[in-house]
């Protein structure tokens, strides 16, 4: 390009020859904070690795006013605040972003609850009652898809299946067994 204007490619987050090996636009690891963590069984364990490797497997996520990179994030909670620690692939940091709670307080609470019934209704109930259930928790896991988007607007940008993951991953910090 003569005109030294991006390509869609480049405005997109991903490299054509790639200095990023492909996409730039994304995280390649994301940990959890082992002190904000509850402690919990196995199965717990293994939904929380799931989430992660789901996270990591597909995600759009570029600090604003960042190109380098791909990403990795460090998740935890402070005083009652969700810290977003963000680092390039090798470990420069690039932003620490920190949200209050308050905004998804009702939304976790809710969602754990309809989880709880969820799991509950799995054991006894008809298939038609557990799809309903599950219908609602996923409701309400969108809603605190798009509280989380909001809160990250103009501080990262990502799309609406890598906010459902990070969400995820905020219930399992919020998570107290």
């Amino acid at each position: 390009m003569a005109t030294g204007e991006p390509d869609a490619a480049t405005e997109a987050g991903t490299a054509p020859h790639g200095d990023c090996g492909g996409r730039c636009d994304r995280l390649v690891a994301v940990t959890l904070d082992e002190t904000s963590i509850g402690r919990a069984g196995a199965d717990v364990e293994h939904e929380r690795a799931t989430a992660i490797w789901d996270l990591v497997e597909d995600n759009r996520f570029v600090p604003c006013g960042r190109g380098d990179g791909p990403f990795r994030l460090k998740l935890s909670m402070v005083e009652n605040r969700l810290v977003f620690d963000v680092t390039t692939e090798d470990g420069q940091t690039v932003c620490v972003h920190v949200l209050s709670m308050s905004p998804f307080k009702r939304i976790v609470k809710d969602y754990f609850f309809v989880c709880d019934s969820y799991f509950a209704a799995i054991r006894t109930a008809s298939a038609a009652k557990i799809e309903a259930i599950d219908m609602g928790r996923r409701g309400l896991h969108d809603d605190g898809a798009r509280v989380l988007m909001g809160r990250l607007a103009g501080k990262i940008a990502i799309d609406f299946d890598t906010a459902r993951r990070l969400f995820t991953l905020v219930c399992a910090l919020r998570w107290k067994g």
